[in-house]
């Protein structure tokens, strides 16, 4: 295996195949040359970043204005990537809320981040207008007993931009804050709208750029999975295994992984028992799901299940196995553009009754930055008035089973990633199914 690549010969001098600087030292994260060499060599275009970041601004403002919404404040790090295409420590910012990105109706882009770095993270983005120091930040560990004070100075600099750029509106979405966050916005007569709803509506629709971003994306992760399913073999730990996608995906560029969604032998029954030190044995039934955010920050959430070693599955499992793969591939004919999410729920493979008890928690479900809107449940969760919409053209779903008896000593989990195009859908994930499991 070549660990040090660094063939850059089809990449344009002075630009990378995605449009960004071709600068060894820059400060913006993206993917590495392995993972453009790779793409290159599969016929994959890469897609061009300055449009993709306008066709993101233009929807988010698009759905402001439908709603007559005069901004929107995000701090959760997965809008404001959508947004801005800027990252800062994801995770940790995931639980300490330090960045904010406050975008105008009118499109008008301000990011405050850790100690406003001068727009060393965000200068690759000219629709970032502005980048400012971190007073955005009200948590407890930053701000300890001036927590409220703070929040109330931010609010201010916020309504500032709010009288500067939306006049009269003092709608303000709001994706995620805390409490004294909303406190202080509200004291000063800012009405404050739900964020989440839009970046959710906004974010489901991917534009042309964006599929390209998510073929890439979805290759990276593939070449990883493959490189994993390699290395597996009998007396390996689970999380020896799962340790070579964490370094696969980061080699090209990838960014981390949600889960810890792979388990073993009578660890796959029940579903949800995250990856740990069982040695794995002759025979066993290996299962994961990737969770992955790969390149561009871009998720691709798949499943698949393997048996260890050079053991024949039992035909139970094939059976169940078979079972599951007819499951994945009938539901994901039902998707296409106009499609009401409802009959993606009542219609397609029905469970049979032995696996209903441990169903999985979405029969489908949306996927972009990551697990996204919306969630398409099974008939026994349906519930009238949460998910009333239909499918369009330029959304993403995640196909998904598991498959496992109440006190069963195994368990199946599959899931493929789909686009709905404008004449249907195409499955993005082309991973195969395991041949000794389709007993073959």
């Amino acid at each position: 295996m070549n660990l040090h690549y660094a063939d850059t010969r089809k990449i344009t001098p002075g630009l990378r195949p995605d449009g960004s600087p071709a600068d060894n030292d820059r400060m913006e994260i993206g993917p590495t040359p392995l993972a453009f060499q790779e793409w290159a060599d599969a016929g994959l275009e890469a897609p061009n970043l300055t449009i993709m970041r306008q066709a993101r601004l233009d929807r988010l403002c698009k759905m402001l204005q439908e709603r007559d919404y005069g901004g929107i404040l995000m701090f959760d790090p997965l809008n404001i990537r959508y947004a801005s295409d800027s990252t800062n420590m994801q995770l940790w910012n995931a639980h300490n809320p330090f960045r904010a990105c406050f975008v105008s109706a009118s499109g008008h882009m301000i990011l405050w981040d850790f100690k406003g770095l001068g727009g060393l993270l965000t200068s690759h983005n000219p629709l970032i207008k502005e980048t400012r120091a971190g007073s955005s930040s009200f948590f407890y560990f930053s701000n300890g007993d001036k927590t409220k004070e703070r929040a109330m100075a931010f609010a201010q600099e916020i309504d500032a931009e709010m009288r500067k750029h939306a006049g009269s509106n003092r709608r303000l979405a709001v994706d995620k804050i805390m409490v004294h966050g909303l406190r202080a916005f509200e004291a000063i007569g800012l009405e404050i709208m739900e964020g989440e709803e839009v970046t959710e509506k906004a974010r489901v629709v991917k534009s042309p750029e964006e599929i390209k971003a998510m073929r890439c994306a979805v290759h990276a992760c593939e070449t990883s999975v493959r490189i994993m399913e390699e290395a597996v073999e009998p007396g390996m730990t689970e999380d020896d295994v799962w340790a070579v996608l964490h370094a696969e995906n980061i080699r090209r560029g990838g960014e981390w992984i949600e889960t810890r969604l792979m388990a073993s032998g009578p660890r796959t029954n029940p579903w949800f028992q995250e990856c740990g030190p069982r040695v794995l044995q002759e025979g066993d039934i290996l299962g994961f799901d990737t969770d992955l955010v790969g390149c561009y920050g871009l998720c691709t959430d798949m499943s698949r299940t393997w048996v260890v070693g050079d053991a024949m599955p039992t035909q139970e499992q094939i059976d169940t196995y078979r079972m599951s793969v007819e499951h994945i591939e009938t539901n994901t004919k039902l998707l296409g553009p106009g499609v009401p999410f409802r009959e993606l729920t009542m219609g397609g493979h029905k469970l049979p009754e032995e696996f209903v008890p441990q169903r999985y928690g979405a029969k489908m479900h949306g996927v972009g930055l990551c697990d996204e809107w919306p969630l398409i449940t099974y008939p026994e969760d349906w519930e009238r008035g949460v998910f009333d919409y239909d499918c369009e053209e330029g959304m993403m779903f995640c196909v998904e089973i598991y498959a496992g008896k109440v006190g069963g000593s195994f368990g199946i989990k599959l899931e493929d990633q789909v686009l709905v195009t404008a004449d249907g859908h195409e499955v993005l994930t082309k991973y195969h199914w395991d041949e000794r499991l389709m007993g073959r």
